[in-house]
């Protein structure tokens, strides 16, 4: 019996950090072959080509599929979606796998879901059903979610909202975050290799910062990214830990901003433009706050014990541990957080703080969908409609 081909698409550092797992569960499974599609930032010097990261951990590219313009626009990334839409048509089209796997909510795989609903390619969905209402990612991840045919889901409340959008209950199945299979299964690198990555020594307090800009705020996001290093401008025994913005609209902007930064603070501050999934996970054990706006503030470091200054709306929707700290994008706010977050009592009470995600395991829960589901009628759908009296009045 021959293999059941799954694609894989993946188009950034962190969407390929909680893939991994799944890849390599794909890859020794007897009666599945892997088909892995790269793209995006991946592809791009300028974001640390990450490519080169996915080799080294091993796995075969099927296909690297450029897409990224050099601009972060408004039109850019419309172009950018273009592009991407007709080299996930080339792709498709050569392979004709028998399933897509698609993570998330990011516009780069808007262009996958798509291709693929008009190859009549079956697609698979995970971490659908979750809110980021400060985002345009919010509508793409909803977007694909109504373009695809099988659901992986994170919690038991997102599973819900995915069936409230109209998918059968049968096909959405609650897994689990893949964040967590990260933090049980990556290798732990020490703090000496760390230092020795970063070019500094991590002292008490360290920050790890990732800010992104939120595409659907009137705020331009340099004033936003200025306001974060106004106040981390006021914490001047921290070691602070840049990790570069994604490949938003706006994004670009931030860069230079970061860099001014860190240069003036040589002696306590980098920006790394990919630490790779196995040293992020590892420097985020190790921190003792986590600042900005990034998911991995919501899911990964409430896992390990470590408090989060979640800074503005990009999150709003998801939900939170009691480690969160949200603060709206003011420096003095966001300063008084950061302080109250490494203060002796956060911590202690970080440390043992709830976990809305459930428990690891999830990329096995996939995986074994994956393998054994039937595929014969999965690209024809039924939209699924909620019981009488469930929606409310006009």
């Amino acid at each position: 019996m021959s293999k059941r081909q799954i694609a894989v698409f993946t188009g950034t550092r962190a969407e390929y950090g909680l893939l991994c797992w799944v890849l390599r569960e794909i890859a020794d499974h007897p009666d599945l072959e892997l088909l892995l599609m790269v793209g995006g930032a991946h592809l791009s010097p300028e974001f640390g080509r990450t490519v080169q990261a996915i080799e080294n951990d091993g796995f075969s590219i099927a296909e690297e599929v450029e897409s990224l313009l050099s601009s972060d626009s408004p039109d850019a990334i419309a172009k950018t979606m273009a592009l991407g839409l007709i080299g996930a048509s080339d792709a498709l089209k050569r392979h004709r796998p028998d399933l897509l796997l698609l993570l998330g909510d990011r516009y780069e795989i808007m262009p996958w879901a798509q291709a693929s609903l008009l190859h009549r390619i079956p697609v698979a969905h995970a971490h659908g059903g979750e809110l980021t209402e400060g985002a345009i990612d919010d509508a793409i991840r909803h977007a694909v979610t109504k373009m695809a045919h099988l659901h992986f889901t994170a919690a038991e409340e997102f599973r819900q909202r995915v069936i409230q959008l109209g998918e059968a209950p049968e096909r959405v199945v609650k897994v689990g975050a893949l964040g967590l299979d990260q933090l049980e299964r990556s290798p732990v690198v020490s703090r000496e290799e760390l230092e020795g990555f970063l070019g500094l020594p991590l002292k008490t307090p360290v920050l790890v910062c990732t800010y992104h800009p939120e595409t659907l705020s009137e705020t331009p996001p340099e004033e936003s990214m200025k306001r974060v290093l106004d106040a981390l401008a006021t914490i001047p025994a921290a070691t602070i830990i840049f990790t570069y913005p994604n490949a938003d609209t706006g994004g670009r902007s931030l860069i230079p901003l970061i860099e001014d930064f860190v240069a003036a603070r040589a002696s306590r501050a980098v920006a790394v433009k990919s630490l790779g999934s196995a040293r992020y996970l590892s420097l985020l054990r190790l921190a003792d706050a986590v600042v900005g706006n990034s998911s991995s503030g919501l899911i990964e470091a409430p896992a390990v014990g470590v408090p989060t200054v979640n800074i503005g709306g990009r999150q709003d929707g998801r939900p939170r541990a009691s480690s969160v700290y949200d603060v709206e994008e003011d420096s003095t706010r966001i300063a008084e957080t950061i302080v109250a977050a490494i203060d002796p009592e956060a911590q202690r009470a970080s440390a043992v703080s709830d976990h809305p995600y459930g428990s690891p395991g999830a990329a096995g829960r996939i995986v074994n969908t994956l393998a054994s589901i039937d595929l014969s009628s999965l690209i024809h759908k039924t939209f699924f409609d909620l019981p009488r009296g469930a929606v409310p009045d006009a």
